[in-house]
């Protein structure tokens, strides 16, 4: 239930390069640690933020959903080291909304995965492929991942405002060896997109009062939604993975999203904000560590990070103008 189709084992060794992008097969990472949290949320204000007719909060009560926040620190893959932080909403695909907590015995019959409310990542070759290929909605920002003694935390910058922060208690070991399957749904091109992940690894991990951590949500418009949702203080889950490895599945589903009346653009954006990417494989740098250090003010800090973003996705731009004056 928990592994990779055989369909992906006799793909090995074999290669692959879509919009451009070079694979060897299967797209998988080593070595990447995780952090995870779980949060209570509002169902029906999360069910807004839902696109669509067939997605629906997974609901642990009547009027409660799940906030999931998941931070890898992707070590090793065919397009670099990255990290990718992750804002979801637990869900179930379906005609209509399901029970409170029968999917989680039946995921299967109903369709259980999370809906990515939210993808940062620090590198544009992530940006290109995750979205372009997976339909997952990555852009550029800045980010870290801190593993110290007592806690495990990442912070999501962009244009110089805090978006979030996440930090957890870190557990004392990680000891239960856990193979995982997810499911992703995002909505790109007018459509709903579905992917599929696997991995492995050992599992650290703290549930209900034990649980310790803290979900800070900043002032981007970006993170505004969330903070309509009621997210609760304290997080129901929180685990860490000090290594994992995982494969991403290159199959993937898609269906057309659907309105009462023909909507007016394209939900939430088209190729246009992919097409033009490149593959660049360098870094963000962390938040505020570009530009603090200089003693800049606020709006220099913007103006400065967005010229790092412009110079990340077009890194041979100064060049050309030197070579041809």
């Amino acid at each position: 239930m928990f592994n990779p189709p055989r369909r992906i084992d006799t793909q090995t060794g074999r290669f692959s390069r879509v919009d451009g992008i070079p694979y060897e097969l299967p797209v998988d990472s080593k070595d990447a640690p995780v952090l995870m949290a779980a949060f209570s949320i509002d169902a029906e204000k999360a069910a807004r933020l839902l696109p669509g007719d067939e997605v629906h909060p997974l609901r642990i009560s009547r009027q409660k959903g799940v906030l999931l926040v998941t931070v890898i620190d992707y070590r090793t893959t065919d397009i670099g080291a990255y990290i990718e932080f992750s804002i979801a909403i637990a869900c179930t695909f379906g005609p209509r909304r399901a029970p409170p907590l029968l999917p989680l015995l039946f995921q299967k019959k109903y369709g259980v995965g999370q809906y990515v409310v939210d993808l940062p990542v620090n590198t544009e070759i992530s940006v290109k492929g995750g979205k372009g290929i997976w339909g997952m909605p990555k852009h550029l920002a800045n980010l870290d991942f801190r593993i110290q003694d007592g806690s495990v935390s990442s912070r999501y910058d962009e244009g110089g405002k805090q978006a979030v922060r996440i930090e957890i208690e870190r557990p004392k070991r990680a000891w239960l060896p856990l193979r995982m399957a997810a499911a992703n749904y995002c909505a790109f091109r007018g459509m709903l997109m579905k992917s599929y992940i696997y991995f492995r690894g050992k599992l650290g991990f703290r549930l209900g009062r034990r649980a310790r951590g803290q979900l800070t949500l900043g002032d981007h418009p970006r993170v505004q939604p969330l903070k309509d949702l009621g997210v609760s203080p304290q997080p129901i889950f929180t685990a860490f993975f000090p290594k994992t490895s995982g494969v991403l599945d290159d199959h993937f589903e898609a269906w057309f999203l659907s309105e009462p009346t023909l909507p007016a653009d394209t939900y939430p954006e088209g190729l246009e904000s992919v097409f033009q990417l490149g593959q660049s494989q360098t870094p963000m740098p962390p938040p505020g560590e570009a530009v603090t250090a200089r003693g800049v003010s606020e709006g220099e800090m913007l103006t400065m990070e967005e010229d790092l973003v412009e110079e990340v996705r077009h890194p041979s731009h100064a060049s050309e103008q030197e070579a041809h004056p």
